[in-house]
C-alpha cells in the first residue's frame, strides 16, 4: 500500500488543510487546478473514501481527509528531518539528538548535563526545545523529539518513563512584602490577590500557573512578563510583584537579594519530572547515552539532595 502514496499528494492534502481552497493549494504545491483535482479524486478513488467536502465557497476536509493530513504532516516532518540529519553526515557529523523539556527542566537541570555529554559526543549536534509537559510526551510518541523531560509519568503509546528529578515550585516574595510577615506556607489561591511576575506565556510554568488559578476559579494577575528566572527574582526584589518558580532558581537569588522563600501547600507545587523516551531499541547508541547520562545524573542528585526546604 504504501507505493500509492505520493508524496505530492501528502503536500496538497496538507496545503488544502491550510488553504482550504484546492485552488490556492494547487498553486502553493505548483500544480495546475486540473492536476491537482485529478490527483485528490485519483486518491479518493484508492482509499475508498472521500477526503474532501466540496462546494461552492470551497473545500473542507471530511473525517477521513483530517486523518490523512494528520499523518501526512508526521509524514513530511520527518522527512526534513531526514534531509537536515543526511546533510549533517555530508558535512561529518555522525549525529543528531532532539530533546524537548519543560521549563524547569530546560532551565534548571539539562544545560549542565549537556554540556558534559557534548564534551564527550563532539561528533553529535543537539537540538534542544522547551514545550509544554504533554507537547513534549506528544513529540516523543509522534517521533519529533528522540528524548523528552516532562512533569508527566504516563502517556502516549510506545513511550516508557524514567524517574528524573524532583521539581519542587515555591512561592517567591520581597522579604518585606505582607505574604512574607503573615505565614511560613500559603496555598497557592491565597496569593492571586497580588501582582505577579511571571515568565514568558510560550512557558510551561506560565500555562501552568493560568491553568491553576483558573481551576480555581480565579485568575492571574500578571504585571510583567520576563523570560527568565533571574529577572523574575530581580523584579521580585525590587516589589514590582511575587512569583512562583522552581526552588532550584529561588536558592540561587536569595543569597544575593532581599527575597524570600516559602512553600505551596498545593499537591502539585511537588512534581516528579520524568524522562520520556520511545523503547531503548529504537534509538541510536549516542542517543541512548545521553539517556544513560540524565539516568546517571538524577542518582547523583538524589545522594547530593538537600533536606526539606527550609524558610528563608
Amino acid at each position: 500500500m504504501a507505493s500509492h502514496f505520493d508524496l505530492t499528494d501528502m503536500q496538497l492534502l496538507v496545503n488544502v488543510a491550510s488553504a482550504m481552497s484546492l485552488t490556492k493549494a494547487a498553486e502553493h504545491t505548483f500544480l495546475s487546478l486540473p492536476a491537482a483535482s485529478n490527483r485528490v479524486k485519483n486518491l479518493e478513488g484508492y482509499l475508498g473514501t472521500p477526503l474532501l467536502y466540496r462546494n461552492s465557497q470551497g473545500v473542507t476536509l471530511t473525517p477521513a481527509g483530517e486523518a490523512f493530513v494528520r499523518h501526512a504532516r508526521i509524514v513530511l516532518h520527518q522527512l526534513q528531518h531526514l534531509r537536515g540529519d543526511i546533510q549533517e553526515y555530508a558535512q561529518g557529523v555522525k549525529g543528531r539528538v532532539r530533546v524537548y523539556a519543560n521549563t524547569t527542566a530546560m532551565n534548571e537541570f539539562v544545560p549542565a548535563a549537556l554540556e558534559r555529554y557534548l564534551v564527550s559526543h563532539p561528533a553529535v549536534n543537539i537540538e534542544l526545545r522547551e514545550r509544554l509537559s504533554y507537547q513534549v510526551v506528544k513529540a516523543v510518541a509522534e517521533g519529533a523529539a528522540d528524548i523528552g523531560i516532562t512533569a508527566q509519568g504516563s502517556g502516549g503509546t510506545g513511550v516508557r518513563f524514567l524517574p528524573y528529578r524532583n521539581d519542587r515550585l515555591v512561592l517567591v516574595t520581597h522579604k518585606d512584602h505582607p505574604l512574607a510577615k503573615m505565614k511560613e506556607v500559603h496555598s497557592f489561591v491565597s496569593t492571586l490577590d497580588y501582582d505577579f511576575i511571571s515568565l514568558a506565556e510560550s512557558s510551561a510554568i506560565h500555562s501552568f500557573l493560568l491553568t491553576a488559578a483558573e481551576d480555581s476559579g480565579r485568575f492571574l494577575r500578571v504585571r510583567v512578563e520576563v523570560s527568565n528566572f533571574e529577572t523574575a527574582c530581580r523584579l521580585i526584589a525590587a516589589q514590582v510583584g511575587i512569583g512562583v518558580i522552581p526552588e532550584t532558581a529561588a536558592r540561587r537569588y536569595v543569597q544575593v537579594l532581599p527575597l524570600k522563600i516559602m512553600c505551596l501547600t498545593d499537591e502539585w507545587a511537588l512534581r516528579k519530572l520524568h524522562i520520556c523516551t520511545r523503547d531503548a531499541t529504537e534509538l541510536p547508541a549516542f542517543s541512548q547515552e545521553l539517556v544513560d547520562l540524565l539516568v546517571a545524573d538524577a542518582a547523583q542528585a538524589s545522594e547530593d539532595n538537600r533536606p526539606d526546604l527550609k524558610i528563608v
